[in-house]
């Protein structure tokens, strides 16, 4: 366990060294909770509607209550558990972004393709649309679970992606460092 005031390689200044090996990142939003909370509750009024109903107005409209209290209350359920927190991965090869506890969805990006990286001081969910996995065609692809500061990558195609993470102002200068490198590299050879 690291204490305050220990030298942890994510935290060093750009200049002190070489970039670290592995920098991560993650982003909580526990309001998402909430939502995941009405979720479950959707689906347990399914499931009381589909074992104690005492309705008598037939099988059709019973069918198509606990049905489509099911399908909206597991949809709240996983589409919100899924973008409760992002964790971000920057290693020599890749930045990738896992959402959620089991990873999914999840974006790989190899720093190949990267062309710059910026530092995004205030995204908010509000710019892209709400939370989660969301596309813009003026402003691209952008996985948001909070507000507040986030990770701009332009990629050699044009593509732009977005990431709301703690610490993206590192995360950005790791990414910097690794692009100069490889530019640093490509003129050697």
């Amino acid at each position: 366990m690291r204490h305050h005031g220990e030298d942890d390689e994510r935290d060093r200044p750009a200049g002190a060294g070489k970039p670290p090996e592995i920098w991560t990142g993650r982003a909580h939003n526990r309001a998402q909770w909430l939502l995941a909370a009405g979720g479950a509750a959707c689906v347990a009024l399914g499931i009381d509607l589909a074992v104690a109903s005492p309705w008598t107005s037939g099988l059709a409209p019973l069918l198509m209550a606990v049905i489509g209290c099911l399908a909206a209350g597991l949809l709240m359920l996983f589409g919100t558990l899924a973008f409760v927190h992002v964790a971000v991965r920057v290693d020599e090869e890749a930045l990738e972004v896992r959402c959620g506890h089991i990873g999914l969805p999840r974006r790989r990006i190899p720093l190949d393709d990267v062309v710059h990286a910026d530092f995004a001081p205030r995204v908010t969910p509000f710019q892209w649309g709400g939370w989660g996995y969301r596309w813009r065609p003026d402003k691209g692809t952008a996985v948001i679970v909070r507000r507040g500061e986030g990770l701009v990558v332009r990629l050699g195609d044009g593509r732009i992606f977005t990431v709301t993470v703690d610490n993206a102002e590192t995360a950005v200068r790791v990414i910097r460092d690794r692009l100069r490198g490889v530019a640093a590299g490509a003129s050697q050879a």
